[in-house]
């Protein structure tokens, strides 16, 4: 047991609970905040008897106040599917900004370190594949996805502002495609869309003509290389994902192939400004944390799927 501190925003969503999770198996004592935005409370009501996890609803947009000692802060409060940040591109913008602002304060006042969780779509639709840290990206900052690019874009500056001119002990993470038990059924993004339809006995949507790709890591991994970028001693960007690269159509038939569903797949017009590839160099990730993703996608999906099949009464 350690008596380490971490506060955990976004505490109640699908990466945060998971990190809560990990972090109450590591020892720490754990403050979740959440503003139930799009997080559920079901996802950490089996932490709630703990005497080593607290729990504090508020929106971090607003000033954040924890009393006490705090070791660490990972900042993974925010809208995450296009569905949320495109119905509430304000508190988008505002979670990403106004959020890691007052974190930063925070981690600065408390002497603690933090870690933000920045994504893939900062590289936008991506001129480079795979993508390295190095690459600046291709983002239409007035598009529709630009509410969400450009608040973890304006994320990682301001972390990094932080770090120059305050000497606060920052880690930035970003995070590809990732998938595992307790996503959303209606969070909008592919796997959950094609799980949820598979088993409603609906045909399952492809956008475009399912050319366009995607590399999906098992949450499990994604928490093992946060866990070791927090305790590294590296504060610029790290690429955690999955490097095994599918298209969507792909990735439809394997979905229908594991439900055993009759669905067909049908296809819609493709969203204005959805990437077209999406593949994490992780070079860095292996050099500096040894990491590497373990979880083989066929294995994962089935645990995702008994996940999805409870979730939905089947």
């Amino acid at each position: 047991m350690t008596n380490k501190r971490v506060l955990i925003t976004g505490a109640a969503g699908f990466l945060g609970s998971h990190l809560c999770d990990r972090f109450i198996k590591e020892g720490f004592h754990v403050i979740g905040m959440d503003n139930l935005l799009t997080g559920n409370i079901r996802n950490i009501e089996h932490l709630f008897p703990l005497k080593q996890f607290e729990y504090y609803h508020h929106d971090v947009s607003k000033f954040v106040h924890v009393p006490g000692e705090l070791d660490y802060i990972l900042h993974f409060a925010s809208p995450a599917s296009p569905i949320d940040y495109l119905k509430m591109p304000i508190q988008t913008l505002k979670v990403g900004s106004l959020g890691t602002h007052n974190l930063l304060g925070l981690a600065k006042e408390k002497k603690a370190r933090i870690l933000v969780a920045s994504t893939s779509e900062v590289y936008g639709d991506p001129n480079v594949h795979p993508q390295p840290e190095e690459y600046w990206g291709n983002v239409n900052p007035v598009g529709p996805r630009g509410v969400y690019d450009e608040a973890k874009r304006f994320m990682e500056s301001i972390t990094m502002a932080y770090h120059n001119f305050h000497g606060v002990d920052t880690r930035i993470i970003r995070i590809f495609n990732t998938y595992g038990p307790r996503m959303r059924l209606d969070d909008g993004r592919a796997l959950p869309a094609f799980m949820s339809q598979a088993l409603t006995g609906q045909d399952l949507t492809v956008f475009g003509d399912g050319s366009q790709t995607r590399s999906f890591c098992y949450v499990d991994d994604l928490v093992e290389g946060i866990y070791r970028l927090l305790m590294s001693d590296y504060h610029l960007p790290v690429n955690i994902g999955n490097p095994a690269e599918i298209s969507l159509l792909q990735f439809a038939e394997e979905i229908i192939a594991l439900t055993g569903t009759k669905q067909k797949i049908i296809f819609q017009p493709l969203p204005k400004d959805d990437p077209k590839q999406r593949k994490p160099d992780i070079t860095k990730a292996k050099q500096l944390l040894g990491w590497e993703p373990k979880v083989d996608r066929k294995d994962g999906l089935k645990i995702t799927f008994e996940y999805f099949k409870q979730a939905l009464g089947k």
